[in-house]
């Protein structure tokens, strides 16, 4: 009997644990390589495994086998048999790491026909080198046939590619096959260590920044990339709303990134600023959040809240100072070179445009330099408003400074309500938050109505947490609807009956059912509770009986 744990996702990749009783391994880590051939016997005489991707749909239904064995063979032409649970075979695949093109159609073909709590097995496929891409796809199960035959080629296996055995006198390697000459030992050890490493990414929440990194030995695993986020909307309801720890921006794929597009996304169709009349644009800070560096303090000593911030920065494009906690903003680290890129200069004036031409102010002041500063004039020139200078280069000087305070002398003050536009932002909801008062240090802050606490800011992921009395002020959406019983802790997915499509891992959620409320995290996107038979689909933090 096979059974599927899934414990961890990341995007598309799936960690956890593949229970086989009464196989040689009872358990086992995924993602995983094995000699498959012990967990599954029957594929040693299974007929028609070996159906190419590109087949027509009739050719695979006259060949593609069907019966109960595991794992199931699926194919992107057909609608698929699987069920949740189940290890699922798609042969082949290693044609299709050629064709990056075809690679991503395929794999949305497979992945909008199959139910999300599966384990997706790509056999004689996995190498060192690819093994990142199969992972990031959703792949979790492999075996050793690709470098077996690699070593019966005579290749030396890496994760930077496939070299001539005699690189292995040149002791890159100390491993075990190595310090024997065993040239099979040495690829498979190899293809063993890093899956492990991808198993520790994923655990990690940073598959992408692994990804980034290992693709670049190979132009097709670039491309692949570049096409799987091209499908935001198919990659991105799999995207968690907030990872741990620091997202590294490191490449030009980094823009691409699904965490910085929703980023963009939700800025310009949700958030609602405050209403003031003049904008500041700034440059960013390496500290997060902005307002804790030293040169954000003294920009907000010389705006004394008299305009409305902006910040400009790579890859985020604009980031108000309303939403600086909010993740990615508050967990982004970039290369800081001073110079921006053509490209990066037009994803990034798109983006403060569209802003500026959706929000009208009557005076935009850039106090910017280089290309931040390239940037604001750019978009101003596209949405076809004028800028004004406060400086043109060392923004944090004395001078600057002072000419940024006296351009601001004739303003007003502008209430400064960050919780309204973090909620805007999270829950895309228009709340009235003129009578609540904020308690804490920045940025661990407590928000209270009535002496009622109603919301809190999360310092891990800078998302707000609400109380039941905060649902309340929350009209609609982000709600997971549960069947007739009274959770005793997490909520798993088989009592959920209905979940807001708008729900994404990670977002703060409220759970409501005949006999029950409760608040929490959502553990898996709606698509997710609603195409699985397994799992936790909401890490509950309070319950609230209703009285019947």
């Amino acid at each position: 009997m096979i059974r599927i744990d899934i414990r961890k996702r990341d995007g598309l990749a799936r960690a956890g644990i593949l229970t086989c009783e009464g196989g040689p391994v009872p358990q086992v880590p995924f993602p995983a390589v094995l000699d498959v051939e012990t967990v599954f016997p029957s594929l040693a005489t299974r007929g028609g495994t070996n159906v190419p991707l590109s087949a027509p749909a009739e050719f695979v239904k006259t060949y593609i086998p069907r019966g109960p064995d595991q794992p199931v063979t699926i194919h992107p032409a057909l609608e698929n048999p699987a069920q949740s649970g189940d290890v699922a075979m798609v042969a082949n695949w290693h044609t299709a790491l050629s064709n990056p093109w075809r690679y991503a159609e395929w794999l949305k073909n497979i992945r909008e026909k199959t139910p999300a709590d599966m384990l997706w097995y790509a056999p004689g496929t996995a190498l060192p080198s690819n093994i990142h891409i199969l992972c990031y796809s959703g792949f979790g199960l492999f075996d050793y046939i690709a470098v077996d035959l690699k070593s019966a080629q005579g290749l030396f296996c890496t994760p930077e590619g496939e070299f001539p055995a005699d690189i292995q006198k040149a002791g890159i390697c100390a491993c075990e096959g190595c310090r024997a000459g065993d040239l099979k030992l040495h690829n498979r050890l190899a293809l063993e260590g890093e899956v492990a490493l991808v198993r520790y990414f994923i655990g990690q929440s940073k598959l992408r920044e692994l990804v980034e990194a290992r693709c670049r030995m190979n132009a097709n695993h670039v491309a692949i990339i570049r096409h799987l986020d091209v499908d935001y909307a198919g990659t991105e309801r799999y995207a968690p709303v907030a990872r741990s720890g620091v997202m590294r921006a490191n490449s030009g794929e980094s823009m691409q990134r699904v965490e910085v597009r929703r980023f963009a996304e939700r800025l310009l169709s949700r958030y609602k600023p405050p209403k003031a009349t003049v904008a500041v644009l700034l440059p960013c800070s390496a500290k997060k959040p902005y307002s804790l560096s030293q040169s954000h303090r003294r920009f907000q000593m010389a705006i004394a809240g008299r305009a409305h911030e902006l910040i400009i920065t790579s890859p985020l494009g604009l980031v108000p100072r309303e939403l600086e906690c909010v993740y990615p903003a508050m967990h982004y680290d970039v290369p800081v070179t001073g110079y921006w890129d053509a490209e990066e200069c037009a994803y990034i004036s798109d983006i403060v445009a569209r802003y500026l031409a959706l929000h009208k102010y009557e005076r935009v002041i850039a106090h910017l330099e280089g290309g931040a500063l390239k940037v604001a004039e750019m978009a101003a020139k596209t949405c076809g408003i004028t800028l004004e200078y406060s400086c043109r280069e060392h923004p944090t000087g004395d001078e600057a400074l002072s000419q940024l305070s006296r351009a601001l002398d004739s303003e007003r003050r502008v209430k400064d309500d960050r919780l309204h536009g973090m909620l805007s932002y999270q829950f895309g909801c228009d709340v009235d938050t003129k009578s609540m008062l904020s308690r804490g240090h920045f940025p661990e802050l407590f928000y209270s109505k009535s002496n009622i606490q109603r919301f809190s800011i999360d310092t891990g992921n800078g998302l707000l947490r609400p109380t039941f009395e905060g649902w309340e002020l929350i009209p609609q959406g982000y709600r997971v609807t549960i069947s007739d019983f009274l959770p005793e802790g997490d909520v798993l997915v088989p009592g959920v009956v209905d979940a807001d499509p708008a729900i994404r891992e990670g977002d703060e959620v409220l759970v409501v059912g005949p006999k029950a409320m409760a608040t929490g995290r959502a553990a898996m996107s709606a698509a997710e509770m609603k195409n699985s038979k397994h799992g936790v689909a909401v890490r509950v933090r309070k319950i609230k009986k209703i009285a019947i």
